[in-house]
């Protein structure tokens, strides 16, 4: 007989546990949920009050046998899932699957697992709150509701096999409309004046002022004129103005700025710090991971101002509590942090390393003092022109937080440079070095990236903490977004320099658009997005949905009953259902470019079976259209009519080499060389597949042979011996074998290698 049985969600927490509770507990793990709504039909009986229909998935069978004969065999049940509504929900289906009495069934929760935590709820066990399940299931089932009858209307009206979900086709919605605003934006370009100011005449050399003109010039002829004033001028400082002011801290991490800080810091993706936070959590090294407050204990900030006091002294402690402001957050939690604050590093691979000493810093520096700083801005007059140059610095006066730990921003160019100012005096004479006009466009609103596609889901009240990483990775997995870089695009501009009485004309280049790690709706996301909005605006309503998810909270405090709120959605959300499948017309995002301008046959681009397609004619008149794939970058939306024409121009014969005909064209992977029945990638960014040469093609052919010479080793005929990555190994057969240690692959015999292959029959 197991005296108490205690039940968790994963093997690496029920570990964690097991350790705190000693020999009288056996912690056992029900790997994430046991139950789900029946994959036949829909699984939810609408007519009966929308009940549900739960089946044990065939792959968790073994787990709730074994999880059976644990608890046939135990005095005392408690079950510790996640304290969130979703671990809710995996306790009363385990008390369901495994026939529990509720009364007597021991619910217990704690934010993070360490001995304090563990005994504490041990010592205050509860029964398992309904409401909170009963929010989880109207999650659940409405969503099952909306993918289970939208999709077959996308099958049946856009493309087989799309499916469309209650936030994820928001979160869509937001990207394709911030994509049209960055297709409509319009650049304009204004010359900035910068200068760079001496305090001594004769010397060079001096203590010198960066400043920056109070106005833009339209074009480079008035910059030019400025410029030509700013050289017979004379300059002194005008007014000195001195503000001192504070900093604050950030306030400790939710889980959605724990995913924005992690991407701007660390680079991680939404879904990846979610992984590695959970690992830490298991561990018993940080506090829950899934949480939208901001509230630290009590406990928590005596430790914290212990470790500020004993590292930095007491000067830089300043214990705030900080409210959270995010809507509908659930303040009985607490923010992220760790376990054990006096824990400045943690044992782990270098992701948790990393994700944990993020964490540690963000939660300490919320703890400590403002940091005192002193702004300066100089204003320099000039004697011929109501143009004022501002200079400004910043000093740091007492650090205090900064010490520690400064967040990060999304804003990608900060021209504010922040720097010490030399000393002057007002009306005190200075002397130009050099003063550069240079023009300067205004650029588009940024694309999203992973992190700030969720901050602005969490402004408009749309998902919770545990919803954020799955509704991201869902639009990507199904082909609606893609995360990508772009090297973004040359482009030249002039630059006029004022130095020693001469201005001198520059041509310079920049890059401008170049995106990392951003968010990009692929035309098969717009033309749904397009069709959800015509059909199911509702659905794809801001409002709407952060509503829906108010009503969710609303459900877990007890003041909304669930089926009510499921009713109320469903009913008119099915008539818009029928009605749309009345219509017969299909949705293909079908765009006119214009005419072929040899033949006169209409071209168009629209989704085809496969993807995004170009066409030129069409089978009225009994022609056979000619089709071409768009390539990766390329959006009907988008396409022009020249760069249309130029699929077609694609697969094209470069000519003839040594008795073959050597072909370029665009697969799968990126342009590529044909020939002697072998492909050969050309090099991105440089090689361009409409202007490739037969010299440079040949150049390419020649570089990969030299490349694939040197990776043999050995060749006899069916097996070889190559050169890879982790040193040398066999082939035959497409499978590859590892060579026994010391091993001289260079002495190989063929009948030495059918051996290797005979005896160590593993591939690699």
């Amino acid at each position: 007989m197991i005296e108490n049985l205690v039940i968790v969600e994963s093997p690496a927490k029920a570990k964690t546990i097991e350790k705190f509770l000693g020999k009288d507990f056996r912690v056992i793990s029900s790997f994430g949920h046991i139950r789900d709504l029946s994959k036949k039909n829909l699984g939810i009986d609408i007519e009966n009050d929308f009940a549900p229909d739960y089946e044990i998935p065939k792959e968790k069978t073994r787990v709730v046998s074994e999880l059976r004969k644990a608890a046939s065999e135990a005095k005392n049940i408690w079950i510790a899932s996640d304290e969130d509504r979703e671990g809710e929900a995996i306790a009363w289906h385990l008390a369901g699957v495994l026939k529990l009495d509720l009364a007597t069934t021991r619910r217990i929760v704690f934010h993070e697992i360490t001995k304090d935590a563990i005994s504490n709820a041990i010592e205050n066990p509860r029964s398992i709150d309904m409401n909170l399940v009963n929010s989880q299931q109207a999650r659940r089932i409405l969503d099952r509701l909306v993918g289970f009858e939208i999709s077959p209307v996308l099958w049946k009206k856009v493309q087989p096999s799309l499916s469309a979900g209650r936030v994820q086709s928001v979160a869509v919605r937001l990207l394709v409309e911030r994509e049209r605003e960055i297709f409509s934006f319009k650049p304009e370009s204004s010359f900035r004046i910068n200068a760079i100011f001496r305090v001594d005449e004769a010397n060079l050399e001096s203590a010198f002022l960066r400043a920056e003109a109070s106005k833009r010039f339209p074009d480079e002829k008035e910059a030019q004129k400025f410029l030509e004033l700013c050289n017979i001028s004379k300059y002194n400082v005008s007014d000195i103005t001195v503000k001192p002011g504070t900093r604050s801290p950030a306030p400790p991490f939710t889980t959605s700025t724990l995913q924005q800080e992690a991407y701007r810091k660390l680079g991680f993706s939404v879904a990846q710090t979610m992984a590695v936070a959970q690992k830490l959590y298991e561990a018993g090294k940080i506090t829950y991971m899934r949480t939208d407050s901001t509230i630290l204990s009590k406990l928590a900030l005596v430790k914290s101002r212990e470790v500020i006091i004993s590292g930095y002294g007491e000067k830089y402690s300043k214990t705030r509590q900080f409210k959270t402001k995010t809507k509908g957050a659930q303040e009985a939690h607490e923010a992220i942090r760790p376990a054990y604050p006096d824990n400045l590093t943690i044992t782990g691979n270098l992701n948790e390393k990393k994700l944990y000493e993020l964490i540690w810093k963000r939660t300490i520096a919320s703890q400590m003092a403002d940091a005192q700083v002193e702004k300066t801005t100089i204003s320099i007059e000039m004697n011929n022109s109501p143009v004022v140059f501002n200079a400004t610095g910043e000093v740091i006066k007492f650090d205090g937080f900064l010490k520690l730990y400064t967040e990060s921003s999304d804003q990608e160019n900060n021209d504010e440079e922040k720097y010490v100012i030399h000393p002057v005096k007002k009306g005190m004479p200075l002397y130009y070095n050099n003063i550069t006009a240079a023009p300067k466009f205004t650029a588009p609103p940024p694309r999203y990236t992973e992190a700030s596609l969720v901050k602005k889901l969490e402004e408009l009240g749309i998902g919770r903490p545990s919803t954020y990483a799955p509704t991201i990775s869902t639009i990507q997995n199904r082909g609606y977004v893609s995360r990508e870089d772009r090297p973004g695009e040359k482009r030249h501009i002039k630059v006029l320099t004022l130095e020693k009485g001469k201005i001198t004309a520059i041509s310079k280049t920049e890059v401008s658009g170049k995106e990392k790690s951003k968010l990009f709706p692929q035309d098969i996301g717009m033309i749904v997005n397009d069709f959800l909005i015509e059909n199911f605006s509702e659905i794809v309503d801001y409002h709407f949905t952060a509503e829906v998810e108010e009503q969710f909270d609303e459900i877990a405090m007890g003041r909304l009953k669930w089926t009510g709120m499921l009713h109320e959605f469903y009913v008119p959300f099915h008539k818009t259902i029928e009605k749309t499948l009345e219509n017969k017309d299909r949705k293909t995002g079908v765009r006119t470019l214009g005419n072929h301008p040899e033949t006169g046959e209409p071209i168009t681009v629209r989704m085809g079976r496969f993807g995004p397609v170009a066409q030129i004619g069409n089978s009225d008149n009994g022609s056979k259209p000619r089709f071409a794939s768009l390539s990766k970058n390329q959006l009907i939306e988008t396409i022009t009519l020249e760069e249309a024409l130029n699929l077609f121009r694609l697969p094209r014969s470069l000519g003839m080499h040594e008795d073959d005909e050597m072909v370029v064209g665009i697969g799968k992977f990126g342009p590529y060389i044909r020939y002697k029945n072998k492909f050969y990638s050309l090099k991105k960014g440089t090689d361009d597949p409409y202007s490739l040469t037969v010299e440079r093609a040949i150049e390419i052919i020649n570089e990969k042979n030299e490349s694939e010479k040197k990776k043999v080793i050995k060749d006899f005929g069916d097996i070889k011996v190559l050169n890879g990555r982790y040193g040398p190994y066999i082939t035959r057969d497409k499978l590859n074998y590892r060579l026994p240690k010391g091993t001289e692959s260079e002495k190989l015999t063929k009948e030495d290698c059918i051996k290797i292959i005979e005896k160590n029959n593993k591939p690699k």
